[in-house]
């Protein structure tokens, strides 16, 4: 008899404490967390831009005895020689509405770990694949695209081709949207003064917020992506640049839309698009 999805995903899971949970975005805003969790088993490694899972005890619907979802992890690669890992999720505690009945309910994994307590221990899973790397090449340009805790894996990036590697030599700039109180999402740490490792030279974030009523996140981004649309642009013909795309799928969207106005029209962006995806210059990484 074949094994479950959850036997497979308990034979590969491993335990995580929670060592910290804050609250990175006002009372006034959406909820968003950043949970710390600490992983003490010593074959645990991963690198800047990789994804956890989550196993959500049950039980729930068609009798899963776990709920499995899937986070990015937000740190860099930790250094130093303790054997006791930690890593960073952004968790956005998220609704559902039934678009039949029209009742509310509470996404799974994101209240769990919303409502988990410093102490608790969970099960997660990974780390896995990810499309997003570091180029080798400090003097690579980053361009990175993305919405709300979409852009985990970016932040990861910041921080660890500044802190770790010192310097870049390329042009890193990061566009984002959210709904109004989740600015500078990419720098909420509250130990560490991040500003000292970016280099003004070289790394700059465009965070048009948006807290216009029945607009979505992709609001923001639109905003940010049309005002500084020419420097894109001159970013993505540069044959050293590399593009990452995180978030909603409605980031795709709103990027793909702009960059056609630019270049021209949709077959003068679908040729350039394809041409970095050929030369391995694109990745992305989107959900529902």
């Amino acid at each position: 008899m074949p094994e479950s999805t959850d036997d497979m995903h308990l034979e590969s899971s491993c335990d995580a404490v929670i060592k910290s949970s804050t609250r990175i975005s006002p009372e006034s805003a959406d909820e968003v967390r950043q949970l710390v969790l600490q992983i003490d088993d010593p074959t645990f490694r991963y690198a800047a831009g990789q994804s956890i899972g989550v196993l959500v005890p049950g039980p729930h619907a068609f009798g899963n005895e776990y709920h499995h979802r899937r986070y990015s992890i937000a740190n860099p690669i930790q250094t130093g020689n303790s054997e006791a890992l930690e890593l960073e999720i952004l968790v956005r505690r998220c609704f559902y509405l039934d678009e039949i009945s029209g009742e509310q309910y509470p996404g799974i994994a994101s209240n769990y770990l919303c409502d988990a307590k410093i102490g608790d221990k969970l099960k997660i899973t990974g780390p896995f694949r990810s499309p997003f790397k570091i180029p080798a090449n400090k003097s690579s340009n980053l361009l990175m695209i993305g919405t709300g805790t979409g852009i985990a894996p970016f932040r990861a990036f910041v921080r660890q081709i500044y802190d770790q590697h010192g310097s870049w030599d390329g042009q890193v700039r990061l566009f984002y949207g959210d709904n109004g109180g989740m600015n500078l999402l990419y720098m909420n740490d509250e130990k560490k003064d991040l500003g000292q490792y970016y280099d003004d030279e070289t790394f700059k974030a465009f965070s048009a917020l948006t807290d216009r009523p029945m607009t979505g996140v992709e609001s923001g981004l639109q905003d940010s992506l049309t005002d500084n649309a020419e420097e894109c642009k001159k970013l993505i013909t540069d044959p050293n640049t590399y593009v990452f795309l995180g978030g909603q799928e409605k980031a795709a969207e709103v990027f793909n839309k702009v960059m056609e106005e630019t270049f021209g029209s949709a077959d003068a962006w679908n040729q350039q698009k394809q041409s970095l995806i050929e030369k391995d210059r694109w990745a992305e990484l989107l959900y529902h």
